[in-house]
């Protein structure tokens, strides 16, 4: 169970991890068709890919977690089944050559990330969709742990009522006494006296439970409204490098708060046609926020999560997404793995609950991705 508490030690495995990532693709021990193995022209093919047969790979190999020892890495060439690279480029050589990643583009490189010698002040993400269920508090919880782990201080905050973020790291939301709810709505509260601190090392949590609910009645007749967050959050910039917002599934008065006090927004996308549809219209709620109350405020990225390379669904849904919004998709994108519910159920992230997995490699990319954006600014 969490603690109350400030800051932690620094994170110190990620050096090897990365290695170990790389050595094991090169190490010439056995490997079994579900981790790494070799095409017939000797490039090295991960748990996602075909078995350069031609042939079907195995339909599992996304959902299962690689042996002790082996480590998935995202980055190295691969071999996709024969149906999917066409869809990315004409051959299969291409495609390695060309490193062309899930959305049809040149898969850039991004690099492990250096330790830092001093924090702050925070960059403020909103993870925000108003349609439910598409991957908001998985990605928030992933993210923000895999940052933890390149050496970032983090802290999460939970700005959705059902409390979802709180649970997924272990938190009973019904059991707190304190929550964001009094940090907004009570003078004199200070965050210190809210913030949990969880069991991943550098990684800070602001809990909330269903008393939030309450507080988008009481902020109507609030001055400056619209800035309560941002105004609750800006004694904690100068403690951490990333502070990542969980929104709950709407476009009501508790999200424009989080757009007004955040920096960037990620907007994780289910690859399913309905949520396509509301894309447009969170876009242009991100524009109004924009234009009249925070002009600071940019779409990072949307994120394709549950995708599944197998469906020709999925791949249409994220070929049309990058057909419309080209650069802001970011290049990580979330497969389906029955790990990621079990992870709930742990309360952990899944860079710890399951850290050799594809999915725990794909929140590793995806902190690396977002770390390469904001320091190419």
């Amino acid at each position: 169970m969490p603690v109350r508490g400030q800051g932690s030690a620094g994170f110190e495995a990620v050096g090897s991890v990365a290695v170990r990532t790389f050595a094991a693709h090169q190490s010439p021990g056995p490997q079994t068709a579900r981790t790494a193995h070799q095409s017939m022209d000797g490039h090295h093919v991960n748990a996602m890919a075909g078995d350069g047969s031609g042939a079907p790979h195995n339909q599992f190999a996304d959902y299962d977690e690689l042996p002790e020892g082996h480590f998935y890495d995202p980055d190295a060439e691969y071999e996709p089944d024969p149906e999917y690279a066409a869809t990315l480029a004409p051959d299969a050589a291409r495609q390695r050559r060309e490193r062309i990643g899930p959305t049809g583009r040149p898969l850039p490189y991004f690099p492990i990330p250096g330790p830092l010698t001093d924090h702050g002040p925070a960059k403020i993400i909103a993870m925000c969709n108003q349609k439910g269920g598409v991957g908001k508090t998985t990605s928030t919880i992933n993210l923000g742990a895999a940052l933890a782990e390149y050496g970032r201080r983090v802290l999460l905050v939970d700005f959705d009522p059902q409390g979802a973020l709180s649970v997924g790291l272990g938190v009973n939301p019904m059991e707190l006494d304190l929550t964001v709810y009094n940090l907004l709505m009570e003078r004199g509260m200070s965050a210190d006296e809210v913030l949990l601190k969880t069991a991943v090392p550098n990684m800070d949590l602001l809990p909330s439970n269903i008393d939030l609910s309450a507080a988008e009645v009481q902020l109507v007749s609030e001055v400056a409204r619209e800035s309560t967050l941002q105004r609750a959050l800006k004694p904690l910039m100068s403690d951490y490098d990333y502070i990542v917002i969980d929104c709950q599934p709407s476009l009501g008065l508790l999200t424009v708060n989080a757009l007004t006090a955040a920096h960037k927004v990620i907007v994780p996308l289910e690859c399913e046609f309905f949520a396509l549809r509301g894309v447009a219209l969170l876009t242009e709620t991100i524009e109004k926020v924009q234009e009249r109350l925070n002009p600071e405020l940019e779409l990072d990225g949307i994120l394709a999560t549950m995708y599944d390379s197998r469906t020709v669904h999925s791949r249409e849904v994220l070929a049309r997404v990058v057909e419309a919004f080209d650069d802001h998709v970011y290049h990580t994108v979330i497969g389906r793995t029955v790990r990621f519910p079990e992870t709930t159920v742990a309360g952990e992230p899944i860079t710890t609950y399951a850290s050799n997995s594809v999915g725990a490699a794909a929140y590793r990319q995806l902190a690396r991705e977002v770390l390469a954006r904001c320091h190419a600014e």
